[in-house]
């Protein structure tokens, strides 16, 4: 009888301890939606096409390092750049299928697929320079164009800095439209940019990112536009003589989360997340800035011919009419506010 009362003891001790939760070390299971201090660990795998030297992975090293230390190493930041996931539109795809956690992606091209409203940004000469961009991103343009993105089953987080487009080719100085007649210019896959390119009298040309480097190399394409930044980590120097200052449109790279990977982490986790998100796009914006008189010295270390005051206006002029076949993508409201915010 005694055996018996303390097997019973014993058992009830020990259904008592799993009750109160002594069996569970690692938090809340589902994330998100925890009652108390412990956080699960979780791994979130970040992908981008760009090089170890791009916009994209100068930005995925701050947010990674600001990440693991604002939540103490409970959210751990994998960062796969060089698109060796895909490209990105295959990330985009896989944000949505819910089989990538996260990624950073221009918003104008692969993104603008998805959410039609960012082809926005495909639109010539609609930001007079940096402030007037930072205005419309950090305002309320741009986190209604985020709270757009977020309606196709993804976490948009804000934006980090692709920046403004420039011209490169291996045939002519571009000071005019008219310099472009004629010549195979890559292009990202949307119509806004086949209707940019053909409007300067251009032959457009999609290439994936990736695959851009060798389509330069032998002679698939005449020239690309791109950023500085980009030209100087991908290395188009090496197969691109002219770099014509047109600053015809900036591009901002949009990050995003997989709703199924936001809703991993709990609410402590989000908040660290975003504010990493936040404070990265500040510390990327300046570095960014800081490269260009470098990069402007690497060009011409290599013998590139850069032309830095292009007529801007008279592209301007030719590329007037390239809004319009994004009608139906971009509200004309947008682009009045968009004016009024300079």
């Amino acid at each position: 009888m005694k055996k018996w009362i303390l097997s019973s003891l014993v058992t009830t001790s020990l259904l008592f301890t799993a009750a109160c939760g002594g069996g569970d070390d690692t938090g809340n299971a589902e994330g998100g939606e925890s009652g108390g201090d412990s956080q699960d660990d979780v791994t979130l795998r970040l992908a981008h096409t760009g090089s170890d030297s791009h916009q994209y992975n100068i930005a995925a090293e701050k947010f990674k390092e600001l990440v693991e230390e604002k939540t103490d190493g409970s959210v751990t930041i994998e960062i796969h750049g060089n698109a060796n996931l895909g490209s990105e539109d295959e990330a985009v795809e896989q944000i949505l299928d819910g089989t990538l956690d996260m990624t950073t992606v221009a918003a104008d091209s692969s993104f603008s697929n998805t959410v039609p409203v960012m082809n926005v940004f495909g639109i010539p000469y609609i930001f007079e320079d940096r402030d007037h961009v930072y205005s419309v991103l950090d305002g309320e343009i741009g986190q209604d164009l985020l709270s757009q993105a977020e309606e196709k089953n993804m976490k948009a987080l804000g934006y980090w800095e692709v920046g403004f487009r420039h011209l490169t080719n291996n045939e002519t100085e571009i000071t005019t439209p008219e310099d472009m007649e004629g010549l195979s210019i890559r292009v990202q896959p949307s119509k806004v940019w086949e209707a940019h390119m053909e409007a300067l009298g251009a032959s457009p040309t999609p290439v994936d990112f990736n695959e851009l480097y060798s389509a330069l190399d032998q002679g698939v394409v005449d020239g690309q536009e791109n950023p500085l930044p980009t030209i100087d980590s991908m290395k188009f120097y090496e197969v691109q003589d002219y770099v014509s200052l047109t600053a015809h449109t900036y591009s901002p790279a949009i990050t995003v989360a997989s709703s199924n990977a936001w809703d991993k982490l709990s609410e402590e986790q989000q908040t660290a997340v975003q504010e990493a998100v936040d404070k990265t796009t500040e510390y990327q914006r300046e570095e960014l800035q800081n490269k260009e008189e470098e990069i402007m010295q690497t060009l011409e270390e290599n013998g590139v011919t850069i032309t830095e005051d292009p007529d801007r206006e008279a592209f301007r002029e030719a590329t007037s009419g390239v809004k319009d076949v994004l009608s139906e993508e971009v509200p004309s409201a947008l682009l009045e506010e968009i004016e009024a915010a300079k």
